[in-house]
């Protein structure tokens, strides 16, 4: 059979330029991601986990994932296309996951929609998943982990045309349309296909530091984000400043984050009012200029402390903060820990 190549492609080989003098480092238990495939999978959906989790280079370029993809039974799954998958790897695989990932299926995810509750078969291999595994809905995969159960009080998202119907049938679940995914802990969703992509760059970034993640990025030719933070809560990543709109103003604004910008100022580069500015802001964006504004700022401070050797101060400075107690707030606010502990963490070797 003929083999994948490619920068996606994890290659388990030993690298030519390997100096054989060098102290093997001991090898680190890779986290394992299991992605259910249930039938009627969207085929796209499917592929994304494994290409940017097995994008993801450690230090010496090994993987730091392992990506497994399932069935309820191990064989073929049907998709939503004019052909067939075969998986090797039945439900239980499932219990081995420290992260699970359920992307969309049909009809399986319209029967769910209409309140049919999941088949025992499903309902059971879901019971298999660890309580401490993290688990990931890829657009209208939400319904599935809804429907058993798993998402009780929790803040979701999922493909804008469906959000309204979850809501209604899951009256106990916060379920935003505005944004390309939320992180709520050991839950994650996200809304349809290249939000997935986006999500999936989170993860990575959240485990391993946004070096890693850019590489994964650069590796499978897609943006690291798309113009917003990347942080432990709630996220309203943005849309690529446009021509129009307020776009002209954000794209003025990242280039001088150091700066400090007032609103009557974005407002001025729009050539609009105050009131008009920050409503079609809103409309825009999901976030407020002030809220917008600070998120860029703390993802440029995290950037500069994970790829430059700045004091603090300074840090805080080039970002815009003006100094290191203001930055310190917002980084925690958003991360949950102070910049000293975030370098330790996440800088460059």
């Amino acid at each position: 059979m003929a083999q994948l190549t490619g920068p996606c492609r994890t290659d388990r080989t030993t690298p030519l330029d390997a100096d054989p003098e060098r102290p093997e480092r001991p090898e680190r238990p890779r986290h394992r991601v299991v992605v259910l495939a249930l039938d009627g999978v969207i085929p796209f959906d499917l592929g994304i986990p494994a290409r940017l989790f097995g994008a993801a280079p450690g230090p010496d370029l090994e993987p730091l994932y392992e990506v497994v993809t399932c069935g309820i039974t191990a064989g073929p799954v049907t998709t939503t296309e004019d052909y067939s998958l075969y998986v090797e790897h039945g439900a239980e695989a499932l219990a081995t996951a420290d992260t699970v990932i359920v992307p969309p299926a049909y009809p399986i995810v319209e029967e769910l929609a209409d309140g049919a509750p999941p088949a025992p078969e499903l309902a059971e291999a879901l019971a298999r998943i660890r309580p401490g595994a993290r688990k990931v809905a890829l657009c209208t995969g939400a319904y599935v982990f809804a429907a058993a159960g798993m998402l009780e009080g929790r803040k979701v998202t999922t493909h804008w045309h469906q959000a309204d119907r979850m809501e209604e049938l899951f009256p106990t679940l916060s379920v935003d349309p505005n944004v390309l995914f939320i992180d709520d802990g050991d839950i994650l969703t996200s809304a349809g296909v290249a939000a997935a992509i986006d999500l999936c760059l989170h993860i990575i970034r959240t485990d391993h530091g946004s070096s890693v993640a850019n590489a994964a990025a650069r590796a499978c030719v897609v943006p690291p984000s798309r113009d917003g933070g990347q942080a432990q809560y709630i996220e309203r990543p943005v849309p690529a400043p446009a021509a129009t709109g307020t776009g002209p103003a954000r794209a003025w604004a990242l280039e001088r984050l150091h700066e400090p910008l007032t609103l009557q100022d974005m407002a001025g580069q729009a050539r609009m009012s105050i009131r008009t500015f920050t409503r079609q802001f809103r409309t825009e964006t999901g976030q407020s200029p002030g809220q917008w504004l600070t998120s860029q700022r703390v993802d440029l401070a995290r950037h500069l402390l994970e790829a430059t050797d700045l004091p603090i101060d300074r840090v805080a400075e080039k970002a815009g903060f003006g100094t290191a107690t203001s930055m310190r707030q917002h980084l925690r606010a958003s991360v949950g820990v102070s910049p000293q502990a975030y370098r330790r963490t996440f800088a460059r070797a």
